[in-house]
């Protein structure tokens, strides 16, 4: 990842979900917030829930891959919370990532495309 770094501490994760703006598709749900740098910062929730450690940690990679190979779209600036819901794991890798750039065009998160 380039342009981000990994958000990791318990109070960043709790800003976003509570002062960042949102968008949810089936798979998967984006919270977003302004944090004033020149890069972006990006977490990943997987819970328990969706199953056992092999589950969640492939859906955790599917979707830092999604974000790893998309990343020159987005703005910089922003710290970026990726939820996976239950529907995440039986999800293919091309849902996964039509999703995720439609909640990431939802929010104003994607540069304008140019031409």
């Amino acid at each position: 990842m380039e342009f981000s770094v990994t958000l990791k501490m318990n109070y960043d994760f709790r800003r976003a979900y509570r002062k960042g703006r949102s968008a949810a598709e089936p798979c998967l749900v984006v919270y977003a917030r302004r944090n004033n740098s020149a890069q972006n910062r990006v977490g990943y929730t997987v819970s328990n829930k969706l199953g056992c450690a092999v589950v969640r940690n492939r859906v955790r990679r599917r979707l830092r891959e999604i974000y790893r190979l998309n990343e020159q779209r987005f703005r910089p600036g922003y710290d970026l919370v990726i939820v996976a819901r239950s529907r995440s794991v039986s999800a293919d890798y091309r849902r996964l990532e039509r999703e995720f750039l439609r909640a990431a065009a939802g929010l104003g998160l994607l540069k304008e495309a140019k031409g």
